[in-house]
């Protein structure tokens, strides 16, 4: 993200929020809930799939902040339990039809405290961020990318109704395990639409 991209208004914050579901609810980050996400972020079974693995507190606050901008989260009986990153970007195009591409698709990324994983919750958040996505943004296109070998992200992305539609081998670099192969998700608003 360019610097102009975080002075410009966030998508996000053209709603209202909160969202509820039948259990969660679901709302804009604010700085106060960077204690809360702190608390699984910093797990091992959290860091091991996502982008970044905090270093520290200090370090955490870092990445937090940088984050704002694109972040909801959500919340079970009124406490933080997971966050997913909603970031509207532009489609590619060719110049002639650029303005047409502009924020009309997001990349989702999602992130759950594993002490209340099981239940259904992942999938419920991450529906209805989808809904927010193709009803209230108006996006024409949802994307998602994983590690190959995140089994649970991608079996949620399938869960709600995201089609695989990449497979690129020994494409991602993790730290741990090396070069790693990489699936990528999308869902259209049409699919979305025939889907409910």
């Amino acid at each position: 993200m360019t610097g102009t991209d975080q002075e410009m208004p966030a998508p996000l914050d053209a709603l209202s929020w909160p969202v509820r579901t039948a259990r969660l609810s679901i709302r804009r980050v604010r700085p106060a809930d960077e204690e809360a996400m702190w608390a699984y972020r910093r797990l091992e079974e959290v860091s091991r799939w996502g982008s970044w693995r905090p270093a520290d507190r200090a370090d955490w606050r870092g990445i937090f902040s940088a984050r704002l901008r694109d972040l909801l989260v959500v919340e079970l009986e009124g406490r933080v339990v997971g966050d997913v990153m909603v970031k509207v970007e532009d489609g590619w195009a060719q110049r002639e039809v650029r303005d047409r591409a502009r924020g009309v698709q997001a990349e989702l990324g999602w992130a759950l405290d594993p002490a209340v994983g099981g239940h259904g919750y992942a999938s419920e958040a991450v529906r209805e961020v989808l809904r927010v996505c193709f009803e209230d943004l108006r996006l024409r296109r949802v994307t998602a990318n994983a590690f190959a070998a995140n089994e649970a992200s991608c079996r949620l992305a399938e869960r709600v109704g995201m089609r695989r539609e990449l497979y690129a081998v020994a494409d991602s670099l993790h730290r741990d395990l090396g070069w790693v192969d990489e699936v990528g998700y999308a869902l259209l608003a049409q699919e979305w639409t025939a889907n409910r």
